[in-house]
């Protein structure tokens, strides 16, 4: 591990060095030098990233896929939302719109008696055990996700913007990224709120958000994959996830829920099929928001084991409205956010 990190921190120390520091200084942006440092180690991350999931997740697809790729020019659009997040795009604005907001914002706090928490150090020893304390946040960060992805189905307006991350009907491992900007910022205000609050240090919070990420662009992937009876009670699967995703089952309120399951092909026939849709109790907004660990929907009632595979996408894509009409939620980069924001302000 101390050979992988020294690793690392070389590649980044010589691409800052010659290339990012060169063009900083040129713009007279010295003053930005530690930022853009930890920006050139994201940058690092997004690329050993996009490595993982070409070489180890694409195979996975091509061996075992749930579906064919009917739509090549959907997914070409989930491709460039991960090259804008894993790239340091969107990274790059939240830098120079938001960072200094909240820099500024925590800096006062401590200057006026706040001072910072360390969650780890509640447990003596756990912080001399990096991996513990790593273990430790990531469990946290991750209770945090499920709540989080709860709000994005439990409140009309959060929904309207993160119903464009269901909205893909050609599930991938690029799907993950596939969200509205406002919907991404919102999110990571929370997170990066929390990270502060409890002390996580930053390379630990590096590894948290990269491993979580590859994570769930494994759990997007178009693959039939499971982990045992026992394995989908640990880690989230794709098959778990994917009963997220599934048209009127995994995404709806009680008073929507239990139509829809007749009027959806299977796009298998069930392996060990729990009890019909119609005999699950209902919950509000939904099945299997977790996003590493299935412990969150099991403890909090929200699990859905069911070993199906089914057609992904929202109820109003499929069912025409009062107007006779099925919503587009567009088909273009550009288009996807423009039309999220008319859902957000009660139009389109």
């Amino acid at each position: 591990m101390d050979r992988m990190l020294a690793i690392f921190d070389g590649v980044q120390q010589w691409l800052f060095e010659s290339v990012f520091q060169p063009v900083l200084f040129w713009l007279g942006l010295a003053n930005v030098l530690e930022d853009a440092y930890d920006a050139t180690g994201w940058l690092v991350v997004g690329v050993l990233q996009l490595l993982v999931m070409l070489l180890l997740i694409a195979p996975l697809q091509r061996w075992r896929p749930v579906e064919a790729v009917t739509d090549p020019k959907a997914i070409r659009v989930d491709i460039l939302y991960t090259l804008i997040h894993r790239l340091g795009v969107f990274r790059l604005v939240l830098f120079f719109a938001v960072t200094p907001l909240w820099d500024g914002l925590f800096g006062f706090l401590r200057v006026h008696g706040l001072s910072t928490f360390h969650l780890d150090e509640i447990w003596p020893g756990v912080t001399d055990i990096p991996w513990v304390s790593l273990l430790i946040y990531l469990v946290v960060f991750d209770l945090l996700d499920y709540w989080i992805h709860r709000g994005q189905h439990h409140f009309e307006w959060w929904w309207r913007l993160h119903s464009l991350h269901h909205s893909q009907r050609q599930m991938t491992m690029w799907s993950d990224n596939r969200n509205h900007l406002l919907d991404d910022l919102l999110r990571d205000l929370i997170v990066v709120t929390v990270a502060q609050l409890i002390g996580v240090a930053p390379g630990q919070f590096v590894a948290i958000v990269a491993l979580t990420q590859l994570s769930e662009n494994f759990h997007h992937a178009n693959v039939r994959l499971w982990f045992g009876r026992w394995g989908e009670r640990l880690w989230v699967s794709p098959r778990f996830h994917r009963r997220h995703h599934t048209i009127g089952i995994g995404h709806e309120a009680p008073s929507t829920r239990h139509t829809m399951g007749a009027q959806v092909a299977s796009l298998s026939e069930p392996v060990r099929a729990g009890p019909a849709h119609a005999e699950r109790p209902p919950v509000l907004g939904g099945n299997n928001f977790g996003v590493l660990l299935p412990w969150w929907d099991m403890l909090f009632g929200t699990a859905n084991f069911e070993l199906r595979y089914e057609p992904t996408g929202v109820r109003d894509q499929v069912e025409p409205g009062p107007d006779g009409r099925v919503r587009d939620y567009g088909s273009g980069f550009w288009s996807q956010q423009w039309r999220g924001l008319l859902r957000l302000w009660g139009h389109g």
